[in-house]
């Protein structure tokens, strides 16, 4: 394997659709290719986009036709993020694994503000917002 490249694993538990791509890809394991870098004959390596390759399985109507598509990162981590909280906005699935992470936990802790707080920032609800200032102070 390329040191400029690395392969794993997408799992998908539910059908999912990937920007610019008409077909439901069915759930099932992908292999993935994720480039690391920018190729080292880009033109431009600050214009540079992740992307990875996502092999896809074969068609029922065509079993020896082994296909590939080229997807940006962001655009296979929002599908990944969809997947991952049966199709909860990818919002709510950062907003879950931050308030998991324990160094969090501990800045919030430290900083007097709750999960409740939080959780009503990442609504974007801006109503009650004076309960909330005095809920802080």
């Amino acid at each position: 394997m390329d040191d400029q490249t690395t392969k794993t694993v997408a799992v998908f538990d539910r059908p999912f659709k990937l920007p610019g791509f008409d077909e439901t890809l069915p759930a099932c394991e992908y292999d993935i290719e994720t480039e690391l870098a920018s190729p080292p004959d880009h033109k431009d390596p600050q214009a540079w986009k992740a992307s990875v390759v996502v092999h896809l399985h074969p068609r029922l109507s065509h079993p020896g036709l082994t296909r590939s598509l080229t997807v940006s990162l962001a655009d296979l981590g929002h599908a990944r993020a969809q997947d991952k909280l049966s199709g909860k906005d990818p919002s709510q699935v950062f907003l879950e694994e931050m308030l998991a992470d324990p160094m969090v936990q501990l800045v919030m802790q430290a900083d007097g503000v709750s999960q409740a707080q939080l959780r009503h920032l990442y609504s974007g609800s801006r109503t009650a917002q004076t309960d909330m200032d005095d809920a802080v102070a």
